[in-house]
């Protein structure tokens, strides 16, 4: 009974994200304590109430174009559209054409690569974010890091990351 409902929940979510939840219904069928561990990560995934959208979205896609080839990287652009990010800016951040941003997203880009490549070249950058957002909305941020590559990594852990997909802009 309770796993019936669940299901019907990850349903309304796959519609409201647009993207296969087949991995989490996985981890249903196979433990329900797990499900219900990695069901306390999903308010954490999605904490954002200070940093602006933009900031906040390009940060998740390029931190998920890192860990995915593709469909965590669509729910990334279609949450950024949801939020009313720019296409240009959308399609700036998955080219990986941080010079075509706004100074404040191109740092935000460049910081994110430095975080999940671990290039060391985080510092100064931070130092600038820190000043221009604030110390609440650097958390955020490392949050939103963070959780995009959460996602990713279960899936392909699971072999439900097998083949890669195209990311449809539509913006």
């Amino acid at each position: 009974m309770l796993r019936r409902l669940i299901l019907r929940i990850l349903e309304r979510e796959e519609r409201v994200i647009g993207g296969s939840l087949d991995y989490l219904r996985h981890i249903l069928r196979t433990s329900l304590p797990a499900f219900f561990k990695l069901a306390l990560f999903f308010p954490l995934s999605r904490h954002r109430r200070a940093l602006p959208p933009a900031p906040y979205r390009v940060a998740r896609i390029v931190a998920a174009q890192d860990e995915d080839c593709g469909t965590c990287v669509q729910i990334e652009v279609d949450m950024a559209r949801k939020d009313g990010v720019s296409p240009a800016i959308i399609r700036a951040a998955l080219a990986a054409r941080f010079a075509d941003l706004p100074p404040d997203l191109a740092d935000i880009c460049h910081f994110t690569k430095a975080v999940v490549e671990a290039t060391g070249e985080e510092g100064e950058l931070r130092l600038r974010l820190r000043m221009r957002y604030g110390e609440q909305e650097l958390v955020e941020l490392a949050l939103g890091i963070a959780a995009a590559r959460v996602f990713p990594v279960t899936k392909r852990a699971l072999g439900y990351a097998t083949s890669c997909a195209s990311v449809d802009l539509r913006v």
